[in-house]
């Protein structure tokens, strides 16, 4: 493995790479936790809620709990993780907390909150996601974040927006 430079990372100069570096670290983790989701019933059975991630308890598989709206256990399931790739680490776009997602008081989700192996998937935020959407969205901010850089070297000084049609209005 290559280690960057001590001064490199925290130094100005790459400020955009690692701000790319972290807009695709979260790219990344809302698409696993969605690619993931995919291989359950839980994204279609509508009487899904919320789903309890725990994610502590084995490192070789994520144990799920789906809990309806009254926060009462609806099903169970479990994925495997054959790659370290497929851990189902916590994407704040999804989180229940994030989401400001209600939690009836006194329920079963209640109770598998406060045991605090794992977290809880508000399952609208996760069906609302749009992968290709958010794919677009990335590109262009890891795009707008490397420019950045180029431009603060010199590397570039000028650029366009658009397809390749411009009157002059979209130049930077």
């Amino acid at each position: 493995m290559i280690h960057p430079h001590p001064e490199a990372s925290n130094s100005d100069e790459f400020k955009g790479f690692n701000e790319a570096r972290r807009i695709m670290w979260g790219h990344e983790a809302r698409a696993r936790v969605y690619e993931r989701f995919e291989l359950t019933t839980f994204i279609v059975d509508t009487d899904v809620a919320a789903v309890h991630v725990d994610n502590t308890a084995r490192a070789d598989r994520v144990f799920l709990m789906a809990f309806d709206k009254a926060g009462q256990q609806v099903g169970v399931d479990t994925l495997y993780i054959d790659e370290p790739g497929q851990h189902l680490d916590i994407a704040p776009e999804f989180d229940h907390d994030f989401t400001d997602m209600d939690v009836v008081p006194g329920s079963q989700l209640e109770r598998a909150i406060a045991r605090g192996s794992g977290w809880v998937v508000n399952l609208t935020a996760l069906r609302e996601y749009d992968l290709v959407a958010d794919r677009r969205a990335t590109q262009r901010a890891v795009f707008l974040a490397h420019l950045q850089d180029m431009m603060k070297t010199g590397d570039v000084r000028g650029f366009l927006f658009g397809r390749g049609e411009s009157d002059g209005t979209d130049a930077a």
